[in-house]
């Protein structure tokens, strides 16, 4: 496998997750210095098919790049035939942290499964997911992030299980603090 589809892959992936911390209404900034930081990938295994053009790291896998850290069970890195990368990572659960630029809080995310649809630009948070920017949180069964329109959405209600089988769901929810005002 090229080291380039190798880079270009992982990066998409990871800035895909963090355009879900724009979720609430004000534009996020992750650290820039974190894209100029080599990439660090630990797992158990790990698998690269040339023919199919995809990695799979599975077994305890920790991606790290800067200040950006990504968790989970299995990270799946592929690219389709007109060189867009998707990318899925499960867990239970599978999450992320990164700092962002120029503040002292982090972007954060979990969910049991996150794919990335580099073709669509598209980030999609399944099952018991939340994303929390400083101190504001969203909670959903489903939680999708469209990078092209900026449109993100929660949802809450029945998913199956591994098994197939039918679990009922809650509510979305957000947490949304109050802004904090100047000290005078």
């Amino acid at each position: 496998m090229r080291i380039s589809f190798f880079k270009a892959s992982l990066v998409k992936f990871i800035f895909a997750y963090l355009f879900l911390a724009s979720i609430n209404t004000s534009y996020v900034f992750a650290e820039k210095a974190d894209r100029d930081k080599p990439i660090e990938l630990e797992s158990d295994t790990m698998t690269s098919d040339d023919s199919k053009n995809t990695s799979v790291y599975t077994g305890n896998v920790i991606l790290t790049q800067g200040t950006l850290l990504i968790k989970a069970d299995e990270l799946t890195i592929r690219e389709d035939n007109q060189g867009f990368q998707h990318s899925t990572s499960t867990g239970n659960p599978t999450s992320f942290k990164q700092k962002r630029e120029g503040k002292n809080e982090y972007i954060e995310g979990s969910a049991q499964r996150i794919e990335y649809d580099g073709r669509m630009d598209k980030v999609h948070l399944y099952s018991k997911a939340w994303v929390k920017k400083g101190e504001d949180v969203v909670y959903g069964d489903y939680i999708m992030y469209d990078a092209n329109a900026e449109f993100a959405k929660a949802m809450s209600g029945n998913t199956k299980n591994k098994a197939g089988e039918t679990v009922p769901g809650g509510r979305t929810r957000a947490i949304i603090q109050p802004k904090k005002k100047p000290q005078e």
